[in-house]
């Protein structure tokens, strides 16, 4: 299809989806050039190679991992015309979204509780490179947080049907997006930290 044919409302549709993918695609890229920056790291000398990432990191995989389901839910349920399952399962994922970021700065203070600072003299450049790249992460989860609390607001308004749900669409992409990411970035940090 010519993406120069079409509705303008197709058009726009079509130009809001495309310019969400340019942003998970920088997304990728900046996210691989930190992984790539702690590969290199790792020759270094002062390298830790035997640091545990701590127990709320994995547990922040599971919600996350969930808040994926719950929202794959809520958009099932605005297709089938459910809208009370619909609200349910939005604001568990909006939950499950602000308890993995909860789960994110607890990880941070046990790292902090083994004597580990971001700066300082008790930090390291390993311990540097899972602060930033968590933090990272986490300022992206809180764009998908406010994207959710956006499509919350659309749905109390009745803006989603089943045959309208581009806003919800394109935050569920992200939103996705943001939870296979911080997989990936978990088991990277798991391996070959």
């Amino acid at each position: 299809m010519d993406l120069t044919e079409g509705t303008l409302v197709e058009k726009n549709n079509r130009a809001k989806r495309m310019m969400l993918w340019f942003g998970i695609g920088s997304l990728i890229m900046s996210f691989a050039g930190l992984t790539s920056a702690v590969l290199v790291s790792r020759k270094r000398e002062d390298w830790m190679h035997d640091f545990v990432l701590p127990q709320a990191f994995l547990i922040s995989c599971v919600l996350i991992l969930i808040s994926s389901f719950t929202f794959i839910l809520a958009k099932k349920a605005i297709k089938d015309s459910n809208r009370s399952l619909a609200t349910t399962m939005l604001l568990l994922t909006f939950g499950l979204g602000v308890a993995f970021i909860i789960c994110q700065f607890e990880g941070f203070k046990q790292i902090i509780a083994f004597g580990y600072y971001f700066t300082g003299e008790t930090s390291n450049v390993t311990m540097s490179f899972i602060y930033v790249i968590a933090f990272a992460h986490i300022l992206h989860v809180a764009v998908g947080l406010i994207s959710i609390l956006v499509v919350i607001y659309n749905h109390f308004k009745q803006k989603y049907t089943a045959t309208n749900m581009l806003g919800m669409q394109l935050s569920a992409t992200f939103w996705h997006f943001v939870d296979i990411l911080w997989l990936f970035l978990f088991l990277f940090l798991t391996y070959f930290v």
